[in-house]
């Protein structure tokens, strides 16, 4: 037991300080994008598998009586979707129609935050202690519905008929959660609990760095459509730093008012407060004009140092709290 304890040391370490520097980290991920571009964008092809890592990282510590308990508490799935997919949207229209003019860009808006949940928010659920089981139930509900509440979203608010890929979302959410989830879940149940204590001190950080290596793919591919020169980058920017942690203040004052309790609240604020953007991207480059990619392009750089700094803000405290 002894050399057990002392050979999982360096990573329990190596994890401890992936989590203490996230925020600094993750912009550092996205500048890393930016600068070497030709190295990260050879990474693309292997972002499903990186997905896969982070959610199979997660799902390992789970068990099938904590996912069937996620399902039978409709209340906070309910509360979710009404702040992610009515409240936000809607929220995401009125600032930027007023704030850019551009009805483009606006549609950009209304796309992004319509999007479903992003899968990252099952690392950032996992270190800040929330509901694993729900955050899980969430990306995966939320993942399926995708075809039906984003072309509904932007048809009600923008007039825009839109169509989208299902089953290329489909053969995504495969590789990215069911088959990670069904092969986590399965280990931990077979081995009575033990894997997870082998396996999870070397995992944890490992699926820390998938995701940072997943954001400075992202950051590299969209590199050559950012120009800085134009004004309206900015202006796009500023207000996509505002919608988003409006975003994650928004799922907040829901899950006071529904009376979500720790660590359910955590899951809730996370997994509302982040977006999908890959997805969200796909769908903007096939169906909208070019302007109406920019929220998400900027949110790419912007949301994952948003979680962090809102993470450190709102939820360690309160999850160290209830330890």
């Amino acid at each position: 037991m002894p050399h057990t304890q002392k050979s999982t040391d360096i990573p329990r370490s190596i994890n401890h300080i992936l989590e203490l520097f996230l925020p600094v980290i993750v912009p550092m991920s996205i500048v890393l994008g930016f600068l070497l571009p030709s190295v990260f964008i050879n990474l693309r092809p292997y972002i499903p598998w990186l997905f896969g890592i982070m959610t199979f990282s997660g799902a390992l510590k789970l068990t099938a009586g904590q996912l069937g308990a996620a399902v039978r508490s409709p209340l906070p799935i309910l509360l979710f979707f009404v702040s992610a997919h009515i409240l936000m949207p809607v929220v995401a229209m009125l600032a930027s129609s007023l704030f850019i003019k551009n009805p483009d860009v606006v549609s950009g808006f209304v796309l992004l935050f319509a999007g479903p949940t992003a899968v990252t928010g099952f690392i950032w659920a996992s270190i800040f202690k929330g509901d694993m089981a729900l955050c899980l139930t969430l990306i995966l509900l939320d993942t399926l519905l995708a075809p039906v509440v984003v072309p509904l979203s932007i048809s009600i608010l923008m007039g825009a008929k839109v169509t989208m890929n299902m089953s290329g979302i489909a053969i995504s959410l495969l590789f990215m959660i069911v088959i990670p989830t069904i092969a986590g879940v399965t280990i931990n149940e077979a081995s009575r609990r033990k894997a997870p204590e082998i396996i999870c001190p070397y995992l944890d950080p490992a699926a820390k760095l998938c995701m940072l290596s997943v954001i400075a793919t992202n950051a590299s591919i969209i590199a050559p459509g950012i120009n800085f020169a134009n004004p309206i980058i900015w202006k796009t920017a500023v207000l996509t730093f505002v919608l988003t942690i409006t975003g994650f203040l928004v799922i907040k004052f829901t899950t006071v008012l529904g009376k979500c309790r720790y660590p359910k609240d955590i899951t809730m604020i996370i997994a509302g407060g982040l977006r999908n953007n890959s997805a969200v991207m796909t769908i903007a480059v096939a169906f909208f004009p070019e302007a109406a990619v920019l929220p998400t392009l900027l949110s790419v750089m912007l949301q994952q140092s948003i979680a962090a700094i809102m993470g450190k803000l709102f939820l360690r405290k309160r999850g160290t709290a209830n330890h």
